[in-house]
């Protein structure tokens, strides 16, 4: 695949999650090893089921079964803090093409990461694999470093009409 680059994608749009499902899917189409590392989610999400139906998917929760709001928890800390040493082992490694760190963005936002932590494991992975970073609130130093920054920008949502997160489309 020669070089691989940063995406970032962010922005308080829907749809970063999704852009990124879209990328893996193209890439295992394409013969590629996709690794998904999900940073502060440890909800049920219907993306949980791909790896039963792709067998060059794995996916990986790094949180818990609740949203964060303000106060991240040592335990939430910690969690995140080892799903980086997991995703920089990957990175390290020749078994994935793509690495998605979703919602890492946030992860740093909520300072359970350090962003000049995940540039360092960035520079020194392996330089074949691609990487997508996505989450609201990218840290300045991470959209600098990155080669390609996507920006979701929110013009309208249902959402705000009372409607929930619905299985297979939001979660």
């Amino acid at each position: 695949m020669g070089k691989g680059y940063i995406h970032v994608y962010t922005g308080n749009g829907k749809g970063k999650t999704t852009a990124a499902l879209g990328l893996s899917l193209r890439a295992i189409f394409a013969g590629k090893k996709v690794f998904f590392g999900q940073f502060i989610k440890g909800m049920d999400y219907s993306e949980l089921e791909s790896q039963r139906y792709l067998p060059n998917f794995k996916i990986q929760q790094f949180g818990r079964d609740c949203f964060i709001y303000n106060n991240p928890t040592d335990e939430d800390i910690r969690m995140a803090k080892e799903g980086l040493e997991i995703c920089k082992r990957i990175l390290n490694s020749h078994e994935y093409d793509i690495v998605v760190l979703d919602e890492i963005n946030i992860a740093t936002y909520y300072r359970l990461l350090d962003p000049d932590d995940i540039i360092d494991i960035l520079k020194n992975r392996e330089p074949k694999i691609e990487v997508i970073l996505t989450g609201r609130y990218a840290d300045e130093k991470i959209i600098e470093f990155a080669d390609l920054v996507t920006e979701m920008k929110e013009i309208k949502h249902y959402y705000y009409r009372g409607v929930e997160a619905r299985k297979g489309i939001e979660k």
